[in-house]
């Protein structure tokens, strides 16, 4: 069975024991561990969701997600309160894109058309149309540009081309 049919078992199968068994077969074979209240159908990850841990309260529809990201709690127990605190997992908007290597931990949410960033870290609330990069570190998304990953994805030639032209660069360098 391939990653998109294993993800369609995981995520929206009526049957617990199907569940289950593609959310074993998920783990070993992708490094990958989805489970969210709501989810999306259109949700996609690139790369096969390799290395991926989602523990989401929502994946909304339109995101995608790359490899070795991870969403999950940033839960905390208070000893002189006996209480748990910070519960909650991250609500991801509309059209969301999470690059290789987020981390986005907590009961926050990240508004729609955001843009997380390669390797950020975050545990505040982002909003519509932002980029996030760094360590909660926000600022406005230009309106005229997808980065990271837009449907008409370049051809194999082109980034082959492009992978040519940096080389050519580094002979210079």
């Amino acid at each position: 069975m391939d990653f998109q049919m294993l993800l369609q078992q995981n995520c929206f199968s009526k049957d617990a024991v199907k569940r289950q068994q593609a959310a074993e077969i998920l783990e070993k074979d992708y490094g990958c561990e989805i489970n969210c209240l709501e989810m999306d159908e259109t949700v996609r990850f690139a790369h096969h969701g390799r290395n991926c841990i989602v523990i989401a309260s929502k994946l909304s529809k339109g995101v995608v997600i790359f490899q070795n990201v991870t969403i999950g709690s940033n839960q905390k127990f208070n000893k002189k309160t006996n209480q748990w605190e910070n519960l909650g997992n991250p609500v991801i908007g509309r059209n969301v894109v999470i690059a290789d290597g987020a981390k986005i931990l907590g009961p926050i949410i990240i508004g729609d058309n955001s843009t997380v960033a390669a390797g950020a870290i975050v545990t505040k609330d982002v909003p519509a149309n932002s980029i996030v990069y760094g360590v909660n570190q926000v600022r406005p998304r230009d309106a005229n540009y997808d980065l990271i990953f837009h449907d008409s994805m370049p051809s194999r030639e082109k980034n082959i081309k492009g992978c040519q032209d940096v080389i050519e660069r580094f002979k210079q360098f």
